[in-house]
């Protein structure tokens, strides 16, 4: 896998984490409303994968280096 691969892979992981950690209700609200189906679990992650096409390759490298330096990793 290239180191372009690795960070792409890196950067969705800490973006999808950073985005339920800043939308966790409004999540939990979505996931228990009534009419929230199983199957719509796929098209809510798509949904909030779709967000990660804002940044450009610099901007996600400046980004993961910086919460690497600055320990944000671990939370």
């Amino acid at each position: 896998m290239s180191a372009k691969d690795t960070a792409s892979q890196e950067f969705t992981s800490y973006y999808l984490q950073q985005s339920t950690k800043e939308f966790a209700e409004d999540l939990d609200n979505i996931r228990n409303a009534d009419d929230f189906k199983g199957d719509a679990v796929g098209m809510l992650v798509k949904s909030l994968q779709q967000g990660i096409t804002l940044f450009s390759t610099i901007e996600k490298e400046r980004i993961l280096s910086s919460q690497k330096t600055t320990g944000l990793e671990k939370e």
